[in-house]
């Protein structure tokens, strides 16, 4: 088994307020990843711009920020964005915005933005190609229904998504019952069409467009075997062993463990890896020692917060060794990124007031 590589940390910011999600897309244009930094308690969105990671503003005057997600639509090099705002854990407090950002020009001065939707406890925003046809739709993901309340959450929690242009809501009749945490897409099955991967109290489901208004719906696993609301799977990626495709999941909501899941015949088998975090919240699998086996990236943002790698120790993934990146990060978002060009990936995370990036130095 080859050892992992070697990583030094580099602080871009300690000035954020409820930092929540890190995305590396490069804004400006220069072939450079850079990161937008997303924080629930500030009233702007901001990023960073590779290399000197200056800071710029995207969008302010907003509140309670939980999501944004970036594509380059237009064609020009040049991502738009869809944010999500206005969340609250308290379904009758979420007033959901979702609102579409286009650069005006010049990416380093504020963006234009318009509301698009306002849909309760919006959450989790995802660009796919659902149709294989290079357009992109974008993916948003209610943790709740409307109406639902703590503890248990019961009730029917949508998926919708957005075209570029018209922006008019479209509605995946596919329906959820309880918390939807973890959304992830990917081609599964390699036919150009992207499919949607889900994590909620009722487990981890795959969703495929099979027609124009038709969607199905096939389980995966049923996650954690506690009775709800401790059931089920919070976050959700999907990663490569020499070829075989696993699932890692942080389990239950905001759980304690980081689980695998290994293609076993008819059934996906689990397996606990780790049962240490506390509210695990950030979560990434990619070859980060380009031995053809990816690696996990896990964090939590609890009492003694912790990002953690997981190097598998067979082809199969029935062994795992667990090292830790970071004791600083109260992690609520990880994103795996080459984010100096040198060919290696390398490691972002973002949590409470620091938003780190981990530069991978190789063996």
């Amino acid at each position: 088994m080859k050892p992992l590589p070697s990583f030094r940390s580099h602080v871009i910011t300690t000035e954020l307020k409820g930092g929540y999600q890190v995305v590396a897309t490069d804004l400006n244009k220069d072939g450079q990843p850079d990161l937008i930094g997303l924080a629930s308690g500030m009233n702007e969105l901001v990023w960073f711009e590779n290399p000197g990671w200056k800071r710029h503003v995207l969008a302010s005057g907003l509140s309670r920020l939980i999501n944004v997600a970036a594509s380059d639509n237009d064609g020009d090099g040049i991502p738009e964005l869809v944010l999500a705002t206005g969340f609250s854990m308290d379904a009758a407090r979420s007033s959901g915005e979702v609102w579409m950002l286009r650069h005006a020009g010049d990416p380093l001065v504020p963006w234009k933005i318009s509301q698009i939707d306002r849909l309760p406890t919006s959450h989790r925003l995802r660009w796919a190609d659902i149709e294989g046809n290079g357009q992109k739709v974008a993916i948003n993901a209610p943790l709740s229904d409307a109406r639902a309340t703590a503890p248990d959450y019961h009730g029917k929690t949508p998926l919708v998504f957005y075209r570029p242009g018209a922006w008019k809501r479209e509605v995946i009749p596919i329906e959820t019952d309880g918390v939807m945490h973890g959304v992830t897409t990917l081609d599964w099955d390699g036919d150009g069409r992207e499919e949607i991967l889900t994590a909620s109290f009722e487990g981890i489901h795959l969703l495929r467009r099979a027609g124009p208004d038709r969607w199905t719906r096939t389980e995966l696993a049923k996650g954690s075997p506690e009775p709800w609301p401790k059931s089920g799977a919070s976050d959700i990626a999907a990663g490569r062993l020499e070829g075989c495709r696993f699932l890692c999941a942080i389990e239950p909501w905001h759980g304690n463990q980081v689980t695998v899941y290994t293609h076993l015949g008819e059934r996906w088998d689990r397996r606990v890896i780790d049962h240490s975090l506390v509210e695990g919240h950030a979560l990434a699998a990619a070859d980060l020692d380009g031995d053809g086996r990816d690696e996990i990236v896990a964090g939590f943002r609890g009492k003694g917060h912790t990002v953690s790698i997981y190097k598998a120790g067979d082809a199969e993934g029935s062994r795992w060794t667990r090292h830790i990146l970071d004791t600083e990060v109260p992690a609520a978002s990880c994103v795996v990124a080459d984010l100096n060009g040198n060919g290696l990936p390398d490691i972002a995370c973002i949590g409470g007031p620091v938003l780190k990036w981990y530069e991978n130095l190789g063996r």
